[in-house]
């Protein structure tokens, strides 16, 4: 006797995805045009599954490459920030387990507030070590946003609960970190731990901007994030700067 469609669907859903193109066999032979269309359905997310593993292999080759030389905990680091008119620059570090595969981790600028913030509880869930740097837009003004950003990469490695024995850095080369790196063009779209940073940099900041928002009425932070939208200068020039504008990046609009 055949299986319901209702017992179909919950033989499926109880299989792992990466097990489930096995078990369509059973059902090849079943005529129900909405058995097949759920065979159908299930092999579509078996295969977009195994690209996305794929792709992970692929965005984990830079780990594994340090992996494979003895290095045991790896650090990705990224940061956001250094275009807006208003508030901190933010870089997080991010040492993730040999093997992790968080199903799409990548670049957070290719991602949604929505999916961002998902992946920002799921990094958090599977890190070994997460340090986050901040520094603020006096920091910035006093020392400009190159060295502000590095200030903030050197923060974020320091408050790592493990020591990491190698950095994968976003672009750039950090100054006067005693650690082995390597800097990546474009490395939160080719590293994991780059990507997993990029997310945690960008909720991070985000979130305090969103804050921000509400102490800091008219300037509407919470949208903006800090950058320089329409309704953003118009503020400022409306208004005049709030305690967090970096006055060297607001002099034409003032």
């Amino acid at each position: 006797m055949n299986q319901t469609i209702n017992e179909i669907k919950s033989f499926l859903q109880g299989i792992p995805i990466a097990d489930v193109i096995n078990e369509l066999e059973r059902f090849r032979n079943d005529e129900r045009k909405s058995v097949q269309k759920i065979v159908e359905q299930y092999r579509k997310k078996y295969y977009k599954f195994t690209d996305e593993m794929k792709r992970l292999e692929n965005i984990s080759y830079y780990e594994e490459k340090y992996y494979e030389k003895g290095v045991n905990f790896i650090a990705g680091i990224d940061e956001v920030g250094r275009g807006p008119l208003a508030g901190p620059v933010t870089a997080a570090a991010v040492i993730l387990p040999r093997k992790c595969r968080i199903i799409g981790i990548d670049d957070s600028k290719k991602l949604s507030e929505k999916r961002r913030k998902e992946l920002f509880l799921r990094i958090q869930e599977e890190a070994l070590a997460i340090g986050i740097g901040t520094v603020s837009n006096i920091v910035i003004d006093e020392i400009n946003i190159l060295q502000a950003t590095y200030e903030a990469m050197r923060i974020a490695v320091s408050k790592l609960k493990i020591m990491p024995g190698q950095l994968l850095v976003d672009a750039v080369a950090i100054p006067n970190v005693n650690i082995s790196q390597e800097g990546i063009i474009k490395g939160d779209s080719k590293s994991v731990s780059i990507a997993a940073a990029s997310i945690i940099a960008k909720v991070t900041r985000d979130e305090l901007m969103e804050k921000y928002g509400d102490v800091y009425d008219g300037y509407y932070f919470e949208k903006n994030k800090g950058y320089g939208s329409k309704d953003h200068i118009e503020a400022i020039k409306r208004q005049g700067l709030s305690p967090i504008h970096r006055k060297s990046f607001t002099k034409n609009f003032i």
